[in-house]
């Protein structure tokens, strides 16, 4: 068996990405809101939004089959050996059920009939993600393109194209507050959002901690939390302690904490009549995420544990076995780097998984 110090050891160095390449022109902005988000700000308050749909799925093809078709009876009948590694290889849900076993849904949320698939970066930043890559019209373009790979192997279950935003920077030097992190200017966050409204996509905003707490951070984009189409993702691995540096210390943090965040999006959701939001947690190790069984979903926010890291695809594999189908909580997830996989798992890999994840994310 493949133990989590393997899987540490081999991505380990890649955790440091962020904090070493952050973007050359970020600058701590004066918080603006044009009257245009202003009035989605308005219209999302309204108790009748909450039934409207706020995305659209990218349609599969008439032609497209059911999921279990696309593979061999071989293969059907080694999944899930291919990620246990000698732990228990018998599925633990039906192949392509995203929920784990045991868990329920208890939300509207956009997971319970879909999936979602994510483009995670920065955009001031080739390094940090595919956003800093593309236009942000050549970006959903291509994410368009791989979201519908998903519709076509999965129709029971079409998914969701989503732009994966950071909005806070981890950095190795303290900045104005201290704090380890760059603000990304209201002014970068308002164009992604307008761009996802305007592809009926999902915005998804991503807090790298640095040393400010998680609660400090969902609070400085609660406005934009208020929007129907904005969900949460918080990246767990750049949450250093006093003295400690993103990048060069690994971080860590208290799933206790990570709840208060879900319940704090939960109780505005509530109050602000919003639709269901998803709120992703974000790790890849064991030992980031403490008191993980503190973390639940609610009945309208849907939890996702994404696993993380780059490197050799029967890692990845025994990456997400360890962290997500051995501890579950609600949804699984999967990140695929582009550039730094070995190989670069396909779609059809990655819904091989026990359970399929419900989220996808790229960089």
């Amino acid at each position: 068996m493949i133990g989590t110090g393997a899987i540490l050891a081999a991505i380990l160095a890649g955790c440091s990405q962020s904090a070493d390449s952050q973007p050359d022109q970020i600058e701590k902005s004066e918080m603006t809101f044009t009257e245009e988000h202003y009035a989605e700000e308005q219209i999302a308050s309204s108790p009748r939004f909450a039934s409207e749909a706020n995305y659209q799925a990218i349609a599969p093809s008439d032609s497209a089959e059911k999921l279990e078709t696309q593979y061999t009876d071989k293969q059907l009948a080694e999944m899930p050996s291919s990620e246990a590694h000698g732990d228990d290889t018998d599925r633990s849900v039906p192949l392509g059920q995203t929920l784990e076993k045991g868990a329920e849904d208890q939300t509207d949320g956009p997971l319970k009939n879909h999936r979602i698939v994510s483009y995670y970066g920065h955009p001031h930043s080739e390094s940090m993600g595919i956003l800093g890559e593309y236009s942000p019209e050549g970006l959903m373009d291509k994410l368009k393109e791989q979201t519908k790979a998903y519709s076509e192997l999965d129709p029971d279950r079409p998914a969701i194209p989503a732009i994966e935003l950071i909005t806070t920077v981890a950095q190795r030097s303290p900045g104005e507050e201290g704090h380890y992190v760059h603000a990304t200017p209201d002014e970068e966050i308002e164009k992604y959002a307008k761009l996802a409204k305007e592809n009926d996509a999902l915005l998804i905003l991503d807090i790298q901690l640095g040393q400010d707490t998680i609660m400090n951070q969902v609070k400085s984009i609660e406005k934009y939390l208020k929007l129907p189409y904005v969900h949460l993702a918080i990246d767990t691995e750049f949450h250093v302690q006093e003295g400690q540096v993103p990048g060069v210390n690994l971080g860590r943090v208290d799933g206790k904490n990570v709840q208060k965040a879900i319940d704090y999006v939960s109780n505005l959701t509530e109050e602000n009549g919003l639709p269901d939001k998803v709120v992703i947690v974000h790790q890849f190790a064991d030992i980031i995420l403490t008191n993980k069984n503190a973390i639940q979903p609610t009945s309208n926010v849907e939890v996702v544990l994404n696993n993380d890291g780059h490197g050799i695809a029967a890692l990845k594999r025994s990456g997400y076995h360890q962290l997500v189908h051995n501890q579950p909580i609600q949804y699984g997830g999967f990140k695929v780097f582009y550039k730094k996989d070995e190989p670069v798992m396909t779609p059809k890999d990655v819904l091989e998984l026990d359970p399929a994840p419900a989220f996808v994310n790229y960089q």
